[in-house]
């Protein structure tokens, strides 16, 4: 990778004997969304607390934007915007007061303020809630004004520690996809942390699976995926209108299809596994049976399986292994 934004080579952190965080080298690029997912406990905050200079590594280094994070850690948080899993802001302030506070203390000069302010608000979804006092604020509006609390510096880099905790089902996705949003139109580099896998496999380029202080695998969901699943069978499951007893022939057709190993039939659905992509045969088959097609599913090993499959069916692997794989397209 061409001049990344955030390089880590072989950061290390030991509390006494043990390892929070084990020869962790990353590169992360300038406008993706990368993920840090790992249960609680993995290294991932002691990680983040590295990079903004706010503990210093045993070992190996951190460089954000081109700077040293533990020589010169003062530049990086001027370039950087942290947002913990827990927001604090002056209660009987308004939103507005709050972010125009911060603000001086940013050195924002005092004639921008007010309007970079109101600005930042309309960005992040507040312009009718800015002149509300924050004690009134639910938890995703304090995730929002958080947000805010960052872009009014104008930072390179968005770091963001378990960010979505404690919001509802609905302003979890509005909040991922403002962070979307937010990193294309303007170009921010994001390193998120999460144990949230569902969330992560919605938001993020590249992710990389971090237990015990050490980084296993990162890289492409997609390419993950493939490479952890590629040889197993694709899984089809095709819904049609009619009682599937009447058609008892129908399960030794789909089976004389080349590529099909095993057919399922119950009720009004079909599953195949089979070592290609047979879906348009199995559909025109089915459509040719006179069936109505109501919903074809392929299932997709997404970043559940991959966690599965990386520790938590084989706790030894990260021994195994040995280093990081590192999976590109």
């Amino acid at each position: 990778m061409d001049h990344p934004i955030i390089q880590l080579e072989g950061l290390t952190k030991r509390y006494g004997r043990v390892k929070a965080v084990d020869n962790l080298s990353l590169q992360i690029g300038k406008g993706e969304i990368f993920g840090l997912i790992g249960p609680n406990g993995a290294g991932k905050t002691t990680t983040i607390l590295m990079l903004l200079g706010l503990t210093e590594p045993s070992a190996g280094k951190a460089m954000v934007c081109g700077i040293d994070a533990t020589r010169h850690p003062i530049p990086v948080k001027r370039k950087v915007g942290y947002l913990p899993d827990s927001v604090g802001f002056y209660d009987n302030l308004t939103a507005l007061e709050n972010l125009q506070f911060i603000g001086r203390l940013n050195g924002i000069p005092e004639h921008a303020i007010a309007a970079r302010a109101r600005k930042t608000l309309e960005l992040v979804g507040l312009e009718k809630e800015m002149h509300k006092k924050t004690s009134a604020f639910s938890r995703g509006m304090k995730q929002r004004l958080g947000l805010a609390d960052l872009l009014v510096r104008e930072p390179e880099v968005m770091i963001l520690d378990e960010p979505t905790l404690g919001i509802d089902p609905a302003g979890i996705r509005e909040f991922l996809e403002l962070i979307r949003q937010l990193s294309r139109q303007q170009g921010l580099t994001v390193l998120l942390s999460s144990h949230h896998l569902h969330q992560m496999q919605q938001i993020c380029d590249r992710v990389g699976i971090f237990v015990e202080g050490r980084l296993l695998v990162e890289g492409n969901i997609d390419t993950i995926s493939s490479r952890l699943f590629g040889k197993e069978p694709y899984v089809v499951t095709v819904t049609v209108r009619e009682d599937l007893a009447v058609h008892p022939a129908l399960e030794q057709q789909l089976r004389s299809i080349q590529g099909v190993q095993d057919v399922k039939v119950a009720g009004h659905a079909v599953e195949l596994s089979c070592r290609t992509e047979i879906t348009p045969d199995a559909v025109r088959l089915m459509v040719q049976e006179g069936l109505s097609i109501t919903a074809v599913q392929r299932k997709a090993y997404g970043l559940d399986e991959i966690y599965q499959r990386y520790f938590e069916s084989n706790p030894k692997m990260s021994e195994t292994h040995g280093k990081v794989q590192h999976i590109y397209p």
